[in-house]
C-alpha cells in the first residue's frame, strides 16, 4: 500500500469525529442484509454500542419521531421470503417484539406516521400496509398492482404517501386519509429510491436501470423532469433544508448531488471505497468490482451525510458543506438500510 494512501487511512476517521458538527450522543442504526443483524454505531464515535438479532435478510429500517423505536423490514433470502418486522427500543440496545405480517411478504420500505404508527411495503402483496408497532396488528391501506413495490416516502403531514415500483418503473401515490390510491405515474425502469421534498411539493425518484433521476410534482403528479445519474441511481434522500437531493449510485461507486430549485445536478462526489473480496451471499452481484454505496442518512442538522457501501462492509461520512468523504464507520456484512436516533445507547 503507498505510503499517502496509509497515512490517509490512518487520518480519515479522526477527521470524521473533529468534523461531526454537534457533539450530541446520537445513534445511527444500520441494517446488515447478509448477517440477518442490526448494528446500533454510537456518534460521533463511531463505536458499536451494541449487535442486535433480527429477521433473515434485513434490508431497511425507520425510526420513530421521538428517537425511541426503531423498525426493521426483514426481507427475507432467495430461498425463504421474509414476513415480519423487528421493533427495537434504541436507548435499552435491544430486540422489543418481532411483529408476524401474516400473508403480506417480503417487506420492505417503511415510514413512520407518528410514533405508534408505521408504513410498510409488501412487494409480494403488491400493497402498502399500516402497521400498528404497540399491538403488532397490521392493515392493509391501498394496493398497488405494480411489480416490485420496493421502498415509500411519507409526505409532511402524512396525508398522502408515494410508493416506488421497481418492476413497474413506476411511483404509485396512495391517500392515507381515504385508504386509496390515487395514481400511478411512470418515471423510468428500476424506479427505486424516492425522498418528498419538506415542503411536499416534489418527489424525488432514482431509476435504477434507467439511470435517471425523476422530479414529479405530488400536486398534480406530473413528471416535472427527467435528470441523468449514472450509473444506477438507488437510493434518493432530501438534506433538511430542502435545497438538495443526494443520490447514491451503486454501479459508479458516487453520489450526484441535485439542486431542487433548478432541478439540475450541482457536483458529483466520489466514493473512493475497494469492494471486500468477500462476495459470498450479497445481493447485487451484478455490479462488478464496485463497493456498491446504496443506503443514505442525513443527520438531521444537515452537516453529514452517512452512506452504506453493501459491497464493502463499510459506511461512508460525507461532510456536506465541503463535499468531501472524510471518514467511515463499520457495522456489519453488507450494510444497506439505516435510520438515524437522536438518542443514544444508555
Amino acid at each position: 500500500m503507498p505510503r499517502d494512501s496509509f497515512l490517509h487511512m490512518l487520518v480519515m476517521p479522526v477527521a470524521a469525529v473533529l468534523c461531526a458538527g454537534s457533539l450530541q450522543a446520537a445513534t445511527l442504526i444500520v441494517a446488515n442484509k447478509s448477517e440477518a443483524t442490526v448494528s446500533l454505531v454510537g456518534l460521533p464515535s463511531g463505536k458499536v454500542a451494541a449487535t442486535l438479532p433480527v429477521g433473515q435478510a434485513p434490508h431497511e429500517v425507520a425510526v420513530s419521531p421521538s428517537g425511541r423505536l426503531a423498525l426493521v423490514a426483514n426481507y427475507g433470502t432467495r430461498e425463504q421470503e421474509g414476513s415480519s418486522l423487528t421493533l427495537i427500543d434504541v436507548p435499552a440496545a435491544k430486540v422489543v417484539k418481532s411483529i408476524d405480517l401474516g400473508e403480506y411478504r417480503r417487506p420492505h420500505g417503511l415510514a413512520f406516521v407518528d410514533e405508534r404508527r408505521a408504513l410498510v411495503t409488501s412487494e409480494k402483496s403488491k400493497v402498502l400496509l399500516e402497521v400498528d408497532v404497540e399491538t403488532g396488528k397490521t392493515a392493509a391501506i391501498a394496493a398497488t398492482g405494480q411489480e416490485v413495490s420496493h421502498m415509500v416516502a411519507l409526505a409532511p403531514g402524512s396525508s398522502r404517501a408515494f410508493v416506488a415500483n421497481i418492476g413497474s418503473g413506476s411511483i404509485t401515490a396512495i391517500d392515507l386519509r381515504e385508504r386509496k390510491k390515487l395514481a400511478d405515474i411512470a418515471t423510468g425502469n428500476g424506479a427505486e429510491g424516492i425522498a418528498v421534498t419538506p415542503d411536499g411539493k416534489q418527489v424525488w425518484v432514482a431509476n435504477r436501470a434507467a439511470d435517471t433521476v425523476s422530479v414529479v410534482d405530488a400536486g398534480s403528479l406530473q413528471v416535472l423532469a427527467s435528470l441523468p445519474s449514472a450509473s444506477f441511481p438507488i437510493r434518493a434522500e432530501v438534506t433538511p433544508d430542502g435545497r438538495r437531493v443526494l443520490v447514491s449510485n451503486a454501479r459508479s461507486g458516487d453520489l450526484s448531488v441535485f439542486s431542487v430549485a433548478e432541478r439540475k445536478l450541482e457536483r458529483r462526489v466520489p466514493l473512493e471505497v475497494q469492494r471486500t473480496s468477500d462476495r459470498t451471499g450479497r445481493l447485487l452481484q451484478e455490479l462488478g468490482d464496485t463497493s456498491a454505496p446504496i443506503g443514505i442518512e442525513i443527520a438531521p442538522d444537515g452537516k453529514l451525510a452517512y452512506v452504506a457501501h453493501a459491497n464493502a462492509d463499510q459506511i461512508s461520512i460525507v461532510d456536506l458543506e465541503s463535499w468531501q468523504r472524510i471518514g467511515s464507520l463499520t457495522a456489519g456484512k453488507e450494510p444497506d438500510g439505516m435510520g438515524y436516533s437522536q438518542l443514544d445507547v444508555k
